[in-house]
């Protein structure tokens, strides 16, 4: 069975505005990630991907996209990537992250998520892969976020 969040995407997506109705409704859904105003792009099992744009509210005193502010968009990316992923009757929640702040964030941003399939069942540690990449295809941040996957009770 497809999670709703998968679902949503799959019914959103081809509407005019549906990526932005999407995102939208996940802020929604989760509202501390409405402080970076993701714009997801892609929402799959194993990988999601939205854009984070550079504005005002989420600089630094030197004008670039705040580290933390970052981290919030990995994980949105991250915790779309794990709803539209895990396995029926599991459930997660998030453990740790470990990151690594390569570059300046002087642009908008794509932050992605990726797993590998066969880490959802052999867990209960789940590794979600992590990046944030500028405009100019330059790797800003990279990590991991560590899940916890039990059987729902």
């Amino acid at each position: 069975m497809a999670s709703q969040v998968l679902g949503l995407w799959e019914r959103l997506r081809p509407l005019p505005g549906g990526e932005r109705v999407f995102s939208w409704g996940f802020t929604w859904k989760a509202p501390y990630f409405r402080s970076v105003r993701p714009r997801f792009v892609q929402v799959s099992p194993n990988y999601a991907a939205l854009t984070l744009p550079k504005r005002r509210a989420v600089l630094n005193h030197i004008g670039t996209v705040h580290a933390i502010a970052v981290c919030n968009g990995l994980e949105a990316a991250m915790g779309a990537l794990a709803e539209a992923t895990i396995p029926s009757g599991k459930r997660w929640l998030p453990k740790g992250m470990e990151v690594a702040y390569l570059a300046k964030a002087t642009s908008d941003l794509t932050c992605s998520a990726e797993t590998d399939p066969d880490t959802w069942t052999a867990g209960p540690d789940v590794p979600v892969r992590v990046k944030a990449t500028r405009d100019d295809g330059t790797v800003v941040v990279e990590g991991t976020i560590h899940l916890w996957v039990t059987e729902r009770k």
